[in-house]
């Protein structure tokens, strides 16, 4: 059984949106970061981006940010706000043997936070990188990754990871 990290939504569109107390940018780099630790452990690293449904084009920005994706990475889109529903995301974990999933990106109480709750559902372990996610507000990422998340994991930072 191994860990994988798990990336959401780090596309320059929302990378771009006013999110704290972490900026986007220090969340990418972050993330960016962590990504080069899993890979040099073997350890697999998993990159999900939204697409919104039903529309003929996808607005810009909304590929992976640049220089996050390397070969060998899982790449999931999603449709929803959780990366688990309707996507392959499950079965690329099972087939690497993936017990313990750490958490980053965008957006702390959205896509990190739904991602994970589906991820306890689904058996596995859960981490969070604090700083290596963000919210809309400050307080409501303060207090998710301090009440909300150590409900479900354990909560931690980067440097925990490097």
């Amino acid at each position: 059984m191994t860990s994988a990290l798990i990336l959401v939504d780090l596309m320059p569109r929302i990378v771009a949106l006013p999110v704290a107390p972490h900026t986007g940018d220090e969340v990418l780099e972050r993330g960016r970061s962590l990504a080069g630790a899993f890979r040099a452990a073997g350890r697999p690293v998993v990159l999900v981006r939204v697409e919104r449904p039903g529309v003929p084009e996808q607005p810009p920005g909304s590929g992976f940010a640049e220089g996050l994706t390397e070969p060998g990475d899982v790449l999931v889109v999603k449709r929803a706000i959780g990366a688990f529903h309707r996507t392959e995301l499950h079965d690329e974990l099972q087939k690497r043997d993936v017990s313990t999933l750490v958490f980053g990106g965008l957006v702390t109480t959205m896509g990190v936070e739904s991602s994970a709750r589906a991820a306890v559902d689904h058996g596995y372990e859960v981490e969070f990188v604090e700083d290596a996610m963000s919210g809309f507000a400050a307080d409501e990422h303060e207090f998710t990754v301090r009440k909300i998340f150590p409900r479900f994991g354990t909560v931690r930072v980067t440097a925990d990871y490097l």
